[in-house]
């Protein structure tokens, strides 16, 4: 099994050539335990009254200690609200409309939940400072399989005016939180490589609490794009992207069905990830004959120094046909981290290769996964 740096590939088209690097693999044993303790599994959530059956947001059994910075915005004095009291006047161009605008954004479509069917994509402006999207518990964005939901670009002029630093600004900052991102798809969006089928987001900032990501998709082959539900690069000063309190199922994408980046710091606390696939096959760079991918069935990350931490997670059921079927991690320079604390990752198989110790991981980076109080099966 080949397998190759995909920030290097993928860095060629963001910003200049960087050589491309092999490494070997191993596969190994099929169940190991690293802790006597475990976190279990995610139940169902029972449906309340009115509310249709969905998974509830985040792993209730993780206490992972969430800092000031990554928990939920007050949203109590909105700066705009997206409809007028009815399920009816909660529109796709209502949404857009008021993300376009920025601020701190909610919802008022009625007592029931809500589904809203995007028909277009919905664009953080480049000169918003913040965007604070929240759904109460009760909205749904939907893609209806056909498009993207989320997007966010400093280096997109699409998105307004963009600088010689795109990839390091400041702002937008962008919350999303009680909500629920179903059905996205960004297949064929390859501009900046592709991936994040609900939630694209390159510059700024990003943070993500009690939100769930539903069957989201993306291309389905390809060697270094991925992230079924989001695809992240660049954030600001090189600051960690959270995600709290969140569950990510059904994900289908080439690497990465929940989450995947390059280069970018992740704190994934007290979530759920399950039924996620990488479906490409090849590796990365793709052997010969194929189209490449297949690796990150949960979390894909690639770049050179970042670090991981997965704290009071439930990462269980996802599959990867490649390398990785929880997470697969790549530090070009051997500089990043990967740490799990308070988590289980159980029944996540790698068809193509593991790092041997570690069911579910294929790690290259400095050191070896740091595992604390965790169970790997």
């Amino acid at each position: 099994m080949r397998l190759g740096s995909g920030a290097a590939a993928a860095l060629t088209v963001l910003t200049t050539g960087v050589a491309v690097l092999c490494y070997a693999t191993s596969v190994p044993p099929a169940s190991v335990t690293l802790a006597a303790s475990s976190v279990p599994a995610k139940p169902a959530a029972p449906a309340a009254p009115g509310m249709p059956a969905a998974p509830a947001a985040g792993n209730p059994a993780g206490h992972a200690f969430v800092p000031a910075a990554a928990r939920a915005v007050n949203t109590s004095h909105p700066t705009r609200v997206v409809g007028h009291g009815t399920a009816a006047s909660c529109t796709s161009r209502a949404v857009v409309a008021a993300v376009a605008k920025g601020g701190v954004i909610t919802f008022s479509c009625g007592r029931g939940p809500v589904t809203i069917k995007l028909t277009a994509t919905a664009t953080v402006r480049n000169s918003s400072r913040r965007v604070v999207l929240d759904g109460g518990g009760k909205v749904t964005l939907s893609g209806g399989g056909a498009r993207r939901i989320l997007y966010m670009n400093t280096c997109d002029i699409r998105a307004g005016k963009s600088s010689s630093h795109c990839y390091d600004e400041a702002t937008p900052q962008l919350t999303v939180q009680n909500l629920t991102f179903e059905d996205g798809n960004s297949t064929g969006h390859h501009r900046n490589i592709g991936g994040g089928g609900a939630i694209f987001a390159l510059g700024g900032r990003l943070k993500v609490v009690n939100s769930r990501f539903i069957g989201n998709r993306c291309d389905r082959t390809g060697p270094d794009l991925g992230g079924a539900a989001i695809r992240a690069y660049a954030e600001y000063r090189s600051l960690p992207v959270y995600v709290v309190h969140s569950t990510f199922r059904g994900g289908v994408c080439s690497n990465g069905g929940a989450l995947s980046s390059i280069g970018v710091t992740w704190r994934v606390l007290n979530s759920v990830m399950t039924g996620n696939k990488a479906i490409g096959w090849g590796a990365n760079p793709a052997s010969n004959g194929t189209p490449g991918g297949g690796s990150g069935g949960a979390i894909y990350t690639d770049g050179d120094q970042y670090t991981v931490t997965v704290a009071g997670t439930v990462i269980s059921g996802n599959h990867a046909r490649e390398g990785g079927g929880a997470i697969f991690f790549v530090s070009n320079n051997r500089t990043g981290t990967l740490r799990i604390e308070h988590s289980a990752l159980h029944h996540n198989p790698s068809a193509g290769f593991e790092t041997a110790g570690y069911p579910g991981i294929f790690f290259h980076g400095r050191g070896k996964p740091v595992v604390l109080d965790s169970t790997l099966s």
